[in-house]
């Protein structure tokens, strides 16, 4: 008897340290993390950017809030936000006020999945072998979420909304080029609507998006960009403690 319920008592008990775990310590885990990248022509200024993804941001979350503001300190020169900003109808207005002074610096945007749709419980290990794109596909169709106002407040503030387009910010000394598509995930991306090859003219050229799906990867390194910023893997949607992702819920690999 001590063996028939040691499985199972053994897997609830796993399953319940994992469930505590994603939601009490690496719900507000908050990370930054620095890497200097050389892509600009020698002699050319640096130029600081600070990339912002998945806040899945909920009206009361404080301590999220608190410290995406705090970030205005690093002086970026630029900000570019990956999507996935909310996770409840009422949170953009809370993300707007986590953002508070980065408003006033360049930034641009794309939309996430979960800018659209709200939030919904399911079991985490299923990313394990296979995306939550057919999640959409079969039971999401109207957006629950306002993205439309998110994406007004923030360009109201003189951010480009990079969703399927191409736009240009100067930035300190740099022109930069940027190229942006909507989710891939949910099948909002439209490469086609931006592609060709960058302007020479420009001093560095970045591509945009939420997820980085492999097919879009390639067609942005073929039209020339410099740099690709994307977010939603999480670091990898189910990861291992000193191993790594073991799922990162889209094309490319782990």
């Amino acid at each position: 008897m001590r063996k028939t319920y040691a499985i199972p008592l053994g897997l609830m008990g796993t399953g319940a340290a994992t469930f505590g775990y994603a939601s009490a310590i690496e719900r507000n885990w908050f990370r930054l993390r620095r890497f200097d990248v050389p892509v600009l022509a020698p002699g050319r200024p640096s130029v600081k950017i600070l990339h912002l993804s998945d806040a899945h941001l909920t009206p009361g979350r404080r301590r999220l809030i608190n410290w995406v503001r705090s970030l205005d300190a690093l002086e970026p020169d630029l900000v570019v936000n990956t999507g996935d900003s909310l996770a409840h109808r009422d949170a953009v207005g809370p993300f707007l006020d986590a953002l508070g002074p980065l408003l006033d610096r360049p930034g641009v945007f794309v939309y996430g999945s979960n800018d659209l749709y709200s939030p919904r419980f399911k079991n985490p290990t299923r990313y394990v072998w296979r995306t939550s794109k057919s999640d959409y596909e079969r039971e999401r169709r109207e957006p629950d979420l306002p993205y439309r106002e998110l994406g007004s407040s923030l360009q109201a503030a003189g951010w480009l909304d990079l969703n399927n387009r191409i736009g240009r910010l100067k930035v300190g000394e740099l022109d930069i080029e940027f190229g942006g598509i909507d989710d891939s995930h949910i099948d909002r991306d439209r490469y086609d609507r931006i592609a060709g090859p960058v302007d020479p003219q420009a001093d560095v050229h970045l591509g945009v998006m939420h997820s980085p799906e492999p097919r879009n990867l390639d067609r942005f390194v073929i039209d020339g960009y410099d740099l690709l910023l994307a977010g939603h893997t999480h670091g990898g949607q189910v990861c291992v403690p000193f191993y790594g992702a073991l799922a990162t819920n889209c094309g490319i690999d782990r």
